[in-house]
């Protein structure tokens, strides 16, 4: 490491012509900087200056030399703008992960900002299973829900509203819930992993409060089939209104006891690392927060 600096202050003292004048650029002694270059010189064991009372001249060693020290430093420049352009403009490839049920958000809300920085390009990996961030180099997660313990950094974006939704069909067929205890006669169909069970809490007002233990009728870990297999009147589903808003308004499906809430799931922005963000971070999360905040049924 001190070779490297010594040759970038070589470079210094050619292009100033003189020690006194690389000293004063580095804020250094003339002394300081003299001992520098002998010490460079003594480490290779070749004449870089020929020094004289009035003049520095190269050697033709030194000549060469300079050129690639000179070369060390501007690549070296180069690399620091690099960073600085990292920083304040978004540029770079974003790798971007999120669950199949969000995909659908990531292109009108960072399309403006894909617009106005030509420089930045998208990759998007979309996987309802839990990508280590690292090792698939992501640099930004959308997840939903609880957020286990570990050292990435989690950013909260809005909240999503549940709701119970049913297709007509499937409510002519089998009646609707006046109550949530009425739920428990019903198909349920449920996302899952590793469970055929649908719990969750449901509040009315101020003081009323039930909890509801489901058993599902058809399960999936993906919120994009259960959705269709909602539409297609196979049972009872609790949803996002972000997702089914659409379908709620041209009747499709049907919300059932809109007077119960069910607790909403936060979205975050999930990031491997807390400091020095890169632009292109700092900007899509800001997107992609504004975004969310004003999809149907999204809360701050």
């Amino acid at each position: 490491m001190d070779d490297l600096r010594r040759m970038a202050l070589f470079a210094e003292v050619v292009r100033h012509g003189s020690m006194s004048g690389a000293a004063r650029a580095q804020g250094m002694s003339t002394s300081a900087v003299s001992q520098q270059m002998r010490a460079l010189e003594q480490g290779s064991g070749v004449t870089l200056l020929h020094r004289s009372t009035r003049k520095l001249t190269l050697t033709d060693a030194g000549a060469r030399f300079a050129e690639h020290c000179r070369a060390m430093v501007d690549a070296a420049e180069q690399a620091r703008r690099q960073l600085t352009l990292a920083h304040d403009a978004p540029v770079g490839e974003l790798r971007i992960s999120a669950p199949v049920g969000f995909a659908r958000y990531i292109a009108p809300a960072l399309a403006p900002l894909l617009a106005d920085h030509p420089g930045l390009t998208l990759r998007l990996l979309v996987d309802d299973a839990l990508i280590d961030l690292i090792d698939a180099r992501i640099d930004l997660a959308l997840r939903a829900g609880r957020m286990p313990d570990s050292t990435y950094v989690a950013r909260r974006l809005c909240s999503f509203a549940w709701i119970l939704c049913a297709a007509p069909a499937y409510l002519h067929r089998h009646g609707t819930p006046q109550a949530p205890r009425e739920l428990l006669a019903h198909q349920w169909i449920v996302l899952s992993r590793d469970g055929t069970a649908l719990s969750f809490e449901m509040r009315r007002g101020e003081g009323e409060h039930e909890s509801l233990r489901l058993e599902a009728r058809i399960t999936s870990n993906n919120q994009l089939s259960l959705q269709q297999m909602c539409l297609a009147g196979l049972g009872i589903a609790l949803l996002t209104r972000a997702d089914v808003d659409d379908d709620l308004r041209a009747g499709r499906l049907v919300q059932l006891m809109p007077e119960w809430q069910v607790p909403g799931i936060p979205v975050w922005a999930v990031t491997p690392q807390r400091d020095g963000q890169p632009a292109k971070v700092r900007h899509a999360v800001a997107a992609l927060q504004a975004y969310l905040e004003a999809v149907p049924g999204a809360s701050v």
